[in-house]
């Protein structure tokens, strides 16, 4: 537990380099952990592990940041209403007050995609006008503004103490009928590719963490997985010949993250939303690579949140962190399934160490 609580330390360290806007370094040797990179997980209680690997909806109250907080949460993730009507010190400020109430160092994130989805720049106080899509953004000015863009996203974040962002979307669609097209770049694969490769590039520079989204591709489908069931009907070619191809194009440029989506993926799994499917995890893994941060996306939305044990499930399919609102009811599934048995010590701390390692940690 000692040693734990020494990462304190380091946190005064983590934060000064967000605020410069550089890229988060691993822990250094005023951290004292062993050379092992399993020897912080093992002082590590059980219930710290399952607490490391909950991505959780920011709390509203004091009462609440207190309860979150004894969980010890791998990361708080911040939406518009968490912004609203703050000047920048006040979210200074209560970042601050999460990462102090924190064993370890959180991590803190927000979807910032631009157009329709800007949880920071939505408040004037922060940016001078909400962000534009990127999208939106390559047809005024070309691939040099989109770059321009997620470097100053980057560092207006990384200025707040937020330390990563839910971004960049990497799912390819041309058709504007579709859900996921005003969020997308709305070119072709290569097109899309290519901008993946160079904002994750520019992300990286900055010093902040990234995400692609939303894992193996949305597909040109016109349901919306928030609200229930989507089924992608693109053969298995299709997606590996396309869809793919910006989420290898993101990895291969140094990606923190892949936040896998709650689309049921026929030609690949038809018995599973991708979040919860084994095979799909083990594309990102085996064929593509991938050796980050696996993380589902919201637990909340309709197409999983009723679902049996779906924190368990979740874990068991090969993510690393679950974003949850209800986190007290993921907590506790995680833990009793692993006392069980049915989530295994071994899988957990993969998941931990995954998490650990985005952080520096290890």
């Amino acid at each position: 537990m000692n040693k734990i609580i020494s990462i304190l330390t380091m946190l005064t360290m983590c934060l000064s380099l967000a605020s410069c806007g550089e890229k988060p370094q691993p822990a250094t040797t005023e951290v004292p952990i062993a050379t092992e990179e399993s020897s912080l997980i093992d002082t590590m209680t059980l219930e710290e592990k399952v607490g490391q690997i909950l991505f959780v909806r920011c709390p509203e109250t004091e009462e609440e940041v207190n309860s979150l907080m004894a969980k010890n949460p791998g990361g708080i993730l911040m939406f518009q209403r968490d912004f609203d009507g703050l000047t920048k010190d006040d979210v200074i400020s209560k970042i601050d007050g999460f990462q102090s109430a924190s064993k370890i160092p959180l991590i803190i994130g927000v979807d910032e995609e631009g157009g329709t989805v800007v949880r920071v720049s939505a408040n004037p106080n922060l940016a001078r006008e909400k962000y534009k899509s990127p999208q939106d953004i390559y047809n005024e000015g070309g691939m040099e503004a989109v770059i321009a863009n997620a470097k100053e996203k980057s560092e207006l974040l990384l200025s707040l103490g937020i330390n990563m962002n839910l971004a960049p979307v990497a799912d390819v669609s041309t058709n504007p009928d579709t859900y996921i097209y005003k969020r997308s770049f709305g070119q072709g694969y290569e097109e899309t590719a290519d901008f993946i490769s160079q904002t994750v590039t520019a992300m990286n520079d900055a010093g902040i963490w990234s995400v692609l989204k939303h894992f193996p591709g949305y597909g040109e489908v016109t349901g919306d997985s928030h609200k229930g069931t989507v089924y992608n009907e693109k053969s298995a070619e299709d997606i590996h010949s396309t869809d793919l191809v910006p989420f290898k194009a993101g990895i291969d440029a140094g990606a923190s993250c892949v936040l896998v989506s709650h689309n049921t993926v026929n030609s690949l799994d038809s018995e599973n939303p991708a979040s919860l499917s084994p095979v799909i995890h083990d594309i990102l893994r085996s064929e593509l690579g991938f050796d980050g941060v696996i993380m589902t996306d919201d637990i909340a939305m309709g197409a999983v949140a009723d679902m049996e044990n779906v924190y368990t499930k979740s874990v068991n399919a090969g993510n690393d962190l679950l974003i949850t609102t209800d986190y007290e009811t993921g907590y506790n599934q995680i833990l009793a399934a692993v006392k069980s048995g049915e989530i295994s010590m071994e899988t957990l701390d993969s998941a931990v160490e995954h998490v650990l390692k985005l952080k520096g940690l290890i």
